[in-house]
């Protein structure tokens, strides 16, 4: 496997977030994730967007994390917020997730982040699965878009150095 940083709207960052849109939506009937990303916002060092490919050069998964300086939608200062995690099918039950998070923990540490924080939802059980088992645990206070949704499951971790 090899991962590599690109821009949000890379052309294969851009398929991958086609096909977890589908997912989002076929898990919880509502069009996909409607959360307002740009390129820039996992841009260095304020965030990082990674592809991983495998080893015939396809496009297996995708992850990134963007700064939250703003303490609006429940964040703290400090925070990176973990984004856009998936693993195609094919690709699944393989360790690729665990091994994507460790790195975007990493180079969020390495920036001088503080915490991790992450939404998911009650539709993505071995999602929720793979975060507590990483150290991951429920936030305080929920944050982000889907802050106020009933199926909403918001998660933190310190970033210690």
């Amino acid at each position: 496997m090899k991962f590599v940083t690109v821009p949000f709207d890379h052309p294969d960052a851009s398929a991958l977030n086609d096909l977890v849109q589908r997912e989002y939506h076929e898990r919880y009937g509502d069009g996909g994730d409607r959360t307002v990303l740009e390129a820039g916002m996992f841009a260095p060092p304020n965030g990082l967007f990674l592809v991983v490919y495998d080893d015939a050069g396809r496009p297996v998964g995708t992850g990134g994390w963007r700064s939250q300086d703003s303490e609006a939608e429940g964040y703290q200062r400090g925070d990176a917020e973990l984004k856009r995690m998936f693993v195609i099918r094919q690709a699944r039950r393989q360790g690729l997730s665990r091994r994507i998070l460790a790195r975007l923990e990493q180079d969020a540490r390495a920036a001088g982040r503080r915490r991790m924080v992450l939404e998911t939802g009650d539709q993505q059980p071995e999602a929720i699965a793979l975060y507590c088992s990483s150290g991951y645990r429920p936030a305080p206070r929920k944050f982000g878009y889907y802050r106020c949704h009933e199926s909403s499951r918001c998660f933190a971790k310190p970033l210690l150095p």
